[in-house]
């Protein structure tokens, strides 16, 4: 009796916790019966177009559990990372400002586009547990940010979609673009469903004059809680009549990046995630070499790499993914613009191209 009420308590306690809002919501309906019907969708998951195991055939979660535990001396900054006070006056050429990881600002048209903000101090749904962000990247919050014409969402894992982040976003946010089945999770935060638009990969939508959005294939996986990929994972590409830009979010190499460099492309911007890669799960995140291989197959004429510079995801040293990407691309012959957190740039202006992670 005693371990069947020990069960029993366990049961209702992760059952409690799992609803808790912070892990949003499972699609279900009309929106679960999309994700069914959906071509790479079986065994109850949605699937990568490419065979994607999360960690490489050799390695134990065990062996994962252990090199997490012993961590690595430089995986953060030994100093306070610097910034400049972030610039959003308005821009009518595209402009774009870097928050670390994968949160930025494009200002474009009179428009302001952010995605996948996250300015909570850890990536996590309780933040007593998890890494904290590194010094010195804490120099902007939401209540900073003019009003944002348009969220873009790449995916639902923490680092992308912060609970804390949208609740103060959303009163000043018109409208939410993500991959499909993240609604669900934006329903149940309290943002109403004609403020959400929801793509598969191919589609396209158009919720601002003169703007058109498409969202396309990305090599990764998605979950907030312990059951994954019930929502889609997507990269964006963004075209106006003066510019296209590819937002990638979060993908493993694949030859899904020519595919859409030949489709979509050229483009005058390329924005890649270089980091929280590790031999151990070789397939999901790409390493800073492929990341310079895969601007080259989308056809950028610059490559920008985010998702590093805030937090500690993974057992590289904290500013290795920028110079073996810089050694690559100077190889390869690939443009970069790397700004410093809070700096912005314009694409038909001197790019940011200063070493400051060095100073």
């Amino acid at each position: 009796m005693y371990i069947v009420l020990i069960i029993l308590v366990f049961a209702l306690l992760t059952f409690w916790v799992l609803n808790i809002p912070v892990f949003g919501k499972h699609p279900e309906g009309v929106r679960l019966q999309k994700i069914k019907n959906l071509p790479n969708y079986s065994d109850g998951e949605i699937k990568n177009l490419t065979l994607t195991p999360a960690k490489a055939d050799d390695v134990s979660y065990f062996q994962l559990v252990l090199r997490a535990i012993k961590g690595n001396k430089n995986g953060s900054p030994k100093k306070t990372l610097p910034h400049v006070k972030p610039d959003f006056s308005s821009s009518i050429p595209f402009k774009l400002t870097w928050f670390g990881h994968s949160s930025y600002l494009i200002q474009l048209e009179g428009k302001n586009i952010l995605v996948d903000p996250v300015f909570s101090e850890k990536t996590s749904p309780f933040q007593f547990l998890g890494t904290k962000r590194f010094d010195g990247t804490n120099f902007i919050q939401p209540d900073d940010l003019p009003n944002i014409d348009l969220m873009i969402i790449t995916h639902d894992h923490y680092d992308h979609l912060d609970y804390a982040s949208i609740l103060k976003l959303k009163p000043k946010t018109r409208h939410f673009l993500t991959s499909m089945g993240v609604g669900a999770h934006l329903e149940r935060w309290g943002i109403a469903s004609n403020q959400i638009t929801e793509l598969v990969w191919g589609e396209r939508t158009s919720p601002m004059v003169n703007f058109t959005f498409t969202a396309t294939t990305a090599r990764h996986f998605s979950g907030r809680g312990f059951k994954r990929n019930q929502t889609a994972w997507s990269s964006f590409v963004l075209k106006t009549e003066t510019c296209t830009v590819f937002i990638g979010g979060d993908s493993g190499t694949g030859i899904h990046f020519k595919e859409i460099g030949e489709k979509y492309g050229p483009f005058d911007l390329s924005i890649l995630e270089c980091g929280q890669y590790n031999s151990m799960w070789p397939f999901i995140h790409m390493f800073p070499e492929e990341v310079a291989q895969a601007a080259i197959d989308l056809n950028s004429a610059v490559l920008m790499p985010v998702h590093w510079a805030k937090f500690r995801l993974a057992l590289h040293d904290w500013d290795d993914p920028i110079k073996r990407l810089i050694t690559k691309s100077d190889e390869l012959g690939v443009k970069l613009a790397t700004p410093m957190l809070g700096q912005s740039f314009y694409l038909n202006d001197t790019l940011p191209t200063k070493q400051w992670w060095d100073e």
